[in-house]
C-alpha cells in the first residue's frame, strides 16, 4: 500500500507539531520541519518514532534547496501529498517604535518564508494533487492595535492564498487557509519573551507615549493565554484541511476567531475601533 507524504514548516512545538503528530497517526509520512537539530531529536523522541525530522529554517534558502532535495529523493514521482506552511513569528509592539530591521523580520519568516517554500515545493504537489494548508490568524482579517507587525504578515497570507487557491486550480491542488484565534501554544511565552526584549530596545519616549496602552497589553495577552482554546482545535481543521474529500477554503478555529471575523466582516470601521479600545480600556 502506498504512503502518502506531507511536509510540515514549524513543526516543532505547538499547531505544527500537533499537525505532524495527527497526520503521521492518519498514515502520512511526515516531514517535520524544525530549525535545529535538538529540536530534531526531541520531537523524534515524543512522537514515539512517528516524525521525520528535517532542518528547515524557512528564511535559509540553502536548507529549503536540501530540504527538497530530500524529499524529493524520498517521495519519487508519487509527490508530495500535503504542505502546511505553519512556521511563524509575532512581533508586536506601537509601530511608531517598531525598528525596521524588526518589522522585517516579522515578514521575512510569515510571507517570504512561506513564498519561498510554496515555490520550492510546488512542483512535489503537482505530482500528486496534493493539498496545501497555509496556518493564518484571526489576525488576518482583524488587526488590534499593538499588533501591525504581525497582522500585516497574516493579511498577506490571506492574500496568497486567496490567488493560489485559482492559479493551482488547473492542478486540482486544494489550498485551504486556517485562521486559529487564542490557541494553547508555547508561542504565548516565546513571544512575550522576544517583544519585552524589543520593548526594552526602544527609546523612552515610546514608554512616556505608549507606557500605560503595554500595560494593559500584556494584561490582555496573559488573559488571553490562560483562556486559550487547545491545540487540537486547530491541529483537527489542518487535518481535515489535506485529507477530506472536499476541503474548506478556510477554517476558523480557536477561541476569538468566529467573534473577530463578524466584527471585521460586519461592524463599521468607526464603532469597531471604539469597541475595540474600550474593550482594551484604552479610551474612556
Amino acid at each position: 500500500m502506498s504512503t502518502d507524504h506531507a511536509l510540515v514548516t514549524g513543526a516543532s512545538t505547538g499547531i505544527g507539531y500537533a499537525s505532524a503528530v495527527v497526520l503521521a497517526e492518519k498514515g502520512f509520512h511526515v516531514f517535520a520541519g524544525v530549525r535545529s537539530s535538538a529540536d530534531g531529536e526531541r520531537i523524534r523522541a515524543q512522537s514515539g518514532g512517528k516524525l521525520e525530522p528535517i532542518l528547515l529554517d524557512v528564511t535559509n534558502a540553502a536548507q529549503i534547496v536540501d530540504a527538497v532535495a530530500h524529499i524529493s529523493g524520498v517521495v519519487g514521482k508519487a509527490g508530495l501529498r500535503g504542505l502546511v506552511n505553519n512556521a511563524g513569528i509575532c512581533v508586536a509592539g506601537p509601530l511608531e517604535f517598531i525598528p525596521m530591521e524588526d518589522f522585517g523580520r516579522q515578514m521575512n519568516v510569515n510571507v517570504m518564508g512561506l513564498v519561498a517554500v510554496t515555490q520550492a515545493f510546488l512542483p512535489l504537489l503537482r505530482l500528486a494533487s496534493g493539498r496545501l494548508c497555509l496556518v493564518s490568524s484571526n489576525n488576518g482579517y482583524l488587526s488590534p492595535p499593538f499588533m501591525a507587525p504581525y497582522s500585516a504578515s497574516k493579511f498577506a497570507v490571506e492574500a496568497i492564498g486567496d490567488a493560489l487557491r485559482a492559479e493551482l486550480a488547473p492542478w486540482n491542488i486544494r489550498v485551504s487557509l486556517v485562521e486559529p484565534g487564542a490557541t494553547d501554544t508555547p508561542i504565548w511565552e516565546k513571544s512575550k519573551a522576544e517583544n519585552e526584549a524589543l520593548l526594552g530596545r526602544m527609546p523612552a519616549e515610546c514608554t512616556l507615549l505608549y507606557g500605560k496602552a503595554i500595560d494593559l497589553l500584556r494584561s490582555e495577552a496573559d488573559k488571553m493565554a490562560r483562556g486559550a482554546s487547545p491545540v487540537s482545535q486547530v491541529s483537527d481543521c489542518v487535518v481535515h484541511a489535506l485529507t477530506a474529500k472536499n476541503p474548506k477554503t478556510r477554517y476558523r478555529c480557536a477561541k476569538g476567531a468566529t467573534l473577530a471575523w463578524i466584527a471585521a466582516r460586519w461592524l463599521p470601521d468607526k464603532l469597531r475601533d471604539k469597541i475595540i479600545l474600550r474593550a482594551m480600556a484604552l479610551m474612556g
